[in-house]
């Protein structure tokens, strides 16, 4: 166990420094003056020039990336570029929160409810409940986010008014109730879609699993039919969804961009896209590095939590 995290951590510094290299780069490619975002459309030139110089421009790349890179491994992120200037550190972590709380939210919905309604299809595979949960989930893959975000907005804050739209709730402000009152129907879009895809999945699993022997040889024992589903068949059939909730937490906690902008949310997607269209590279860079970071530990934890799941990999690791 020890080596495998020490490996996973050489991957994490690995992963990390090519991603600092492209976020970097592709800022570069990105068409624009940094000085211009700065100082406008009424700056001198010779204006232009000497912020070009403090933000050493004039640099070489190579010298730029360094300079940057060491600035970055000891905790300064910089400023950013666009009125109102403030370190973009404090930018983020006011965005990150949302964006976290989103993706756990969304995340644990899809969750509760896929995981019950995947083991009784794959229970009663063929039956027409079984049917009627196949195409109900077929049908949210087939529904894009935003479209689902606005039918939500509609019905529950539009026309019932029972929940609140256009801004967010911050706990420190309002209070959980509060928060969670903001937060639940922009949670409620994101894990909708992933309700659908959770149970497609989880439920082939089991179909599968419910055909080995073991499954057999535990009915025949006369073992009921829950303690058949929940405890020998759902455990090995947690792993590609275990996988698949990794790689969605760390794609939600960086793409709730759309979810954003339809619930106006102060969020981490809306700001690097802000930032982007503002040239306000600095803020662009600190976001992108912010979401590779999260990516990557979530997908460790989930490479060492099959570890604890399955005897078999501690064995081969041994």
């Amino acid at each position: 166990m020890i080596r495998r995290v020490a490996q996973r951590v050489g991957t994490i510094v690995t992963v990390m420094f090519l991603v600092t290299i492209a976020t970097f780069m592709l800022i570069e490619l990105v068409p624009g003056d940094p000085a211009f975002a700065v100082l406008g459309p009424n700056g001198t030139a010779e204006e232009y020039a000497r912020i070009r110089d403090e933000m050493g421009l004039d640099q070489p790349v190579v010298v730029r990336y360094f300079d940057w890179l060491g600035d970055t491994l000891s905790g300064d992120l910089g400023q950013n570029l666009v009125p109102p200037v403030e370190s973009v550190s404090a930018r983020l972590s006011r965005a990150i929160p949302v964006n976290l709380e989103l993706a756990v939210l969304a995340l644990v919905m899809a969750l509760a409810v896929s995981i019950p309604l995947a083991i009784l299809s794959a229970h009663r595979a063929g039956s027409r409940f079984d049917r009627i949960v196949s195409a109900s989930v077929f049908g949210l893959v087939s529904v894009p986010n935003f479209v689902i975000g606005l039918v939500l907005l509609l019905i529950f804050a539009v026309h019932w008014r029972l929940l609140p739209y256009g801004q967010w709730v911050r706990v420190s402000d309002g209070g959980w109730a509060e928060n969670l009152k903001h937060a639940f129907l922009p949670a409620l879009t994101l894990a909708l879609g992933e309700i659908a895809i959770f149970t497609r999945l989880l439920r082939g699993d089991m179909i599968s699993t419910l055909r080995e022997d073991f499954v057999l040889a535990a009915r025949a024992k006369g073992m009921p039919t829950r303690h058949i589903l929940v405890r020998e068949a759902l455990r090995p059939s947690s792993f590609s969804i275990l996988t698949l909730a990794g790689v969605t937490l760390g794609r939600l906690i960086g793409g709730t961009v759309v979810v954003e902008q339809v619930f106006a949310l102060p969020g981490l997607g809306r700001t690097i896209i802000d930032a982007a269209t503002k040239n306000d590279y600095k803020l662009v860079q600190g976001g992108v590095l912010v979401i590779a970071l999260a990516y990557t530990l979530i997908n460790v934890l989930v490479d060492i939590t099959y570890s604890l799941l399955d005897p078999r990999i501690r064995r081969g690791q041994a």
